[in-house]
């Protein structure tokens, strides 16, 4: 059996792109700045609405996975999608780019296979819109035991709690990868996410998980407070290492009590879609290669700080290179 590097569980979202105002934002009834659940309906009316769009494979966990590949990790991603148009191009792209997309397309599914239409205002900040389709479905059936059990890193991705089959396969893809000696950790995705589901979270960081990826938001939204200090004190009391992206303060880390600080540099940010996604990518890159924590962190900036400086939320350059050139490799 092959024993992978690093294993994603999350939405498999094909993710179309477009810039546009705020005006536009208004007249759509768009929220800006969030992740709004929509349905299928208004998904297409969405689309339609688009000008210039870019089409790439996404999903918060599924880009991490993509971009954590890029570097040279041998990487999978368990997800689901339809045997359709998109379905097809999702789970070629991922392969292209070096990925084991272990679940081949289903076919003659009743959902078709999920979309997130990301609308990027001047100011870089982005608008989702996420029909979620197929992959809401996902279930212990789709974690292959053999992947789960034989990976060195399990990263979960948040958004996928929504249904109860979603939490359960999280559970026994955490469990499978603990057993086989790996460790296990999540993305907590975003704070209307911890809104719906915090109780769950917190079980499932206390009692089967090794570390937590959050922005400051998701992370003082966990413990319902906006002291981001307490919030990093009491999730690390539940969890061994504890990870917070604070945008351009750059990042905490608490790592069996002890807490770092790592600055990152300023940068013109053009769209900030898959900045948190990249972060990880950097930072679960330096974890699987045994980098100390500090190294994790900086190499997690160099990697958001590639993907906000284009359209888009996969590197659009070697992050390789750029590690090289700051001296992390």
């Amino acid at each position: 059996m092959k024993t992978y590097q690093l294993v994603g569980i999350g939405n498999a979202v094909g993710d179309v792109i477009t810039q546009c105002d705020d005006a536009f934002l208004t007249e759509k009834n768009i929220d800006k700045g969030i992740m709004q659940l929509i349905e299928q309906d208004r998904s297409q009316d969405l689309y339609d609405a688009m000008g210039d769009r870019v089409q790439t494979p996404g999903g918060s966990v599924a880009n991490t996975i993509a971009g954590a590949g890029a570097l040279g990790l041998d990487a999978a991603f368990i997800g689901r999608v339809c045997d359709d148009d998109l379905g097809q191009f999702y789970a070629k792209a991922m392969q292209d780019d070096g990925i084991d997309f272990v679940n081949p397309p289903v076919q003659d599914g009743d959902l078709p296979t999920s979309r997130c239409m990301i609308f990027v205002t001047p100011d870089a900040e982005r608008s989702l819109n996420t029909y979620l389709g197929i992959s809401s479905e996902l279930s212990s059936d789709d974690v292959p035991v053999e992947v789960a059990g034989n990976a060195q890193i399990m990263f979960l991705e948040g958004y996928l709690f929504d249904k109860d089959k979603g939490k359960t396969a999280f559970m026994e893809a955490a469990r499978s990868a603990r057993a086989g000696g790996g460790k296990a950790g999540i993305s907590i995705s975003d704070p209307f996410c911890v809104e719906r589901h915090r109780d769950d979270f917190l079980s499932l960081i206390k009692n089967d998980l090794d570390f937590v990826i959050g922005n400051e938001a998701e992370l003082t939204s966990l413990f319902q407070t906006k002291d981001l200090d307490e919030a990093l004190t009491k999730t690390a009391e539940i969890c061994d290492l504890v990870v917070c992206t604070r945008s351009a303060e750059g990042v905490s880390v608490v790592e069996n009590g002890t807490r770092i600080d790592v600055p990152t540099e300023k940068i013109q940010a053009v769209d900030t879609t898959g900045a948190g996604d990249q972060f990880a990518a950097g930072f679960l890159f330096g974890m699987a290669t045994g980098r100390d924590v500090e190294v994790c962190a900086k190499m997690g900036c160099v990697a958001a700080g590639e993907v906000i400086s284009h359209i888009g939320p996969r590197p659009a350059v070697s992050v390789r290179d750029l590690l090289n050139a700051a001296g992390l490799l």
